[in-house]
């Protein structure tokens, strides 16, 4: 019998995940303006097998038609109040959504160093086993982007720019981090289900 040769340059890779397959979840996907959050969130949620919705916080800020606070204008009181009263707004919509068996994934700017628009006011509404993840492109990706959008949607080029830099802070967080600089919105949504599949409790840990 011949000599069985010796492996070499043998990389041991990771096991695979499969996904988050049937689970009910509650999730929280967070990045600056132009990540690509709220059509991510909306490709995953309408790709998943399960019952999936989605709700974006700035569609629910602009329910507000007359008196809107436009936080472009300066953030100020109102803008501070009507924020606060649509990230309640989405908590209820999604603790409905779980109640009754439909996960529910969400999205928001949320900075790291601002309690205001931060992520202990998302678990309260919510709960605690909302699942953030962070979608962090480069900040070229996210200027290319942001310049294709209209309305007061579209920020500056500076204000772009301030937003990326103070997202920089969840970098050593814990929270599961996607840099789709190079991946469309499949592949992300891809790479979002694995990072959620990955962040899940064992089965009986919760």
């Amino acid at each position: 019998m011949a000599p069985v040769p010796e492996a070499t340059g043998h990389i041991p890779l990771p096991p695979a995940v499969a996904g988050t397959g049937g689970a009910v979840l509650a999730v929280l996907l967070i990045g600056p303006a132009g990540a690509g959050k709220t059509t991510v969130a909306r490709h995953w949620a309408s790709t998943r097998p399960v019952p999936t919705a989605h709700v974006s916080l700035d569609d629910v800020r602009e329910w507000v038609c007359s008196g809107f606070a436009d936080p472009q204008a300066g953030w100020n009181e109102h803008s501070e109040a009507q924020y606060r009263l649509a990230r309640r707004t989405c908590g209820f919509a999604a603790r409905n959504y779980l109640a009754n068996g439909i996960s529910c994934i969400l999205d928001d700017a949320v900075f790291p160093d601002r309690p205001v628009v931060g992520l202990g006011g998302w678990k309260r509404h919510v709960g605690p086993t909302l699942l953030p993840v962070v979608l962090l492109p480069g900040l070229e990706i996210v200027l290319e982007r942001n310049a294709e959008r209209s309305g007061n949607r579209r920020l500056s080029d500076e204000e772009v720019a301030r937003i990326h830099g103070r997202m920089a802070g969840w970098y050593g967080s814990g929270l599961p981090i996607i840099d789709n600089s190079q991946l469309d919105v499949e592949g992300t949504a891809r790479a979002l289900d694995e990072a959620l599949a990955r962040a899940l409790p064992a089965p009986g840990g919760w």
